[in-house]
């Protein structure tokens, strides 16, 4: 692994768990894998060769980061933050989190909240400008759960431009 072992933050939860929120390992892409089925159910799996390679390339790349919330071994809710380059803003970066996830047995109880506090500290301690984070829900409930999790609603407006075949 091209990373360094990161260093976590553990939260007391049950009386015999405890909570880490903290950067993924490269072993646990199977469980990083099935989390993401919770968030695009309809994806095909993806072939195993390929998704080897892209790991590791994420893994060896010091601008991606893949957070998540382990209980006992077992990941629960993960984001990713991409730290980009700039030219503005005195050459500050700034962050992009995507893939926002929590396993449904574990929603509701702040998992998601803190894998994104934690993405967010990282970007500021990267000196970023600003993080952003786009959402394709309309539910009232999960924008007040990205508010809660330090982000505005309507500073900017968005737009996505997807290739031709998707449309």
């Amino acid at each position: 692994m091209c990373r360094a072992k990161p260093q976590s933050s553990s939260l007391p939860h049950l009386p015999d768990t405890t909570i880490t929120i903290r950067l993924i390992t490269r072993d646990e892409l199977p469980q990083l894998l099935e989390l993401y089925h919770h968030l695009h159910p309809v994806d095909a799996p993806l072939p195993t060769g390929d998704v080897v390679q892209v790991w590791d390339t994420i893994l060896c790349d010091p601008r991606l980061y893949y957070i998540v919330a382990d209980i006992g071994s077992q990941l629960v809710a993960t984001c990713n933050l991409t730290i980009v380059p700039n030219l503005t803003r005195g050459a500050r970066p700034y962050g992009i989190i995507e893939n926002v996830v929590t396993h449904p047995d574990h929603r509701r109880q702040g998992f998601g909240t803190q894998v994104l506090r934690y993405a967010l500290s990282i970007a500021w301690q990267q000196q970023c400008y600003k993080v952003m984070l786009l959402t394709g829900s309309k539910r009232e409930e999960t924008l007040q759960f990205y508010e809660r999790a330090g982000f505005k609603r309507g500073v900017k407006t968005g737009f996505i431009a997807l290739p031709p075949e998707e449309l």
